[in-house]
């Protein structure tokens, strides 16, 4: 299990970071209510996971039986996925859902699953980012992007989200 929780977290725990880089430095407000305020670390780890979600889709699964979401039935045995990034921007969980906002309660988004498909490697993510968010921002008080701002280049992979490339300029 050890291997696993290395393996299936290394990818989207890279992403988690390098989206969250990305989400301070094109959001300079943000940025400096964190570097004034560490407290506010695990609230960005979590608004991260929210609206810079590492993760497109979830895991395929199928219905074991009819229901209807939203008007819409869906017999059983049908194939479904859910669009993670959509359901973390649903107005009626967090009001005004496309904005980023480090102090907000994000605690209610979906990026790793829900109920018994809750991803065991949670609490790792979690807490490597958080580490990783801390030290970086110490480490680096000039930490910002090594060009303007440009819409950023995406990977192709419905599965996982994280940016191609990241140029950042350290000192």
């Amino acid at each position: 299990m050890a291997f696993l929780l290395v393996i299936a977290g290394h990818q989207t725990t890279v992403n988690l970071v390098a989206n969250g880089v990305h989400a301070l430095l094109t959001r300079p407000a943000q940025l400096a209510a964190v570097r004034a305020d560490a407290s506010l670390i695990p609230g960005l780890v979590e608004e991260v996971l929210r609206c810079e979600s590492p993760f497109g889709i979830a895991t395929l699964r199928y219905t074991t039986e009819p229901v209807t979401i939203e008007g819409t039935a869906i017999p059983a045995g049908e194939f479904v996925q859910i669009a993670l990034l959509a359901a973390n921007r649903d107005p009626e969980v967090f009001p005004d859902p496309d904005r980023f906002d480090v102090t907000r309660d994000a605690s209610g988004h979906l990026a790793f699953g829900h109920g018994i498909h809750h991803c065991l490697g949670a609490p790792l993510a979690r807490l490597q980012a958080g580490i990783a968010f801390t030290h970086l921002l110490r480490r680096f008080p000039a930490l910002r992007l090594a060009a303007p701002a440009t819409a950023p280049a995406w990977q192709d992979n419905p599965r996982h989200r994280g940016l191609l490339t990241l140029p950042v300029r350290l000192h």
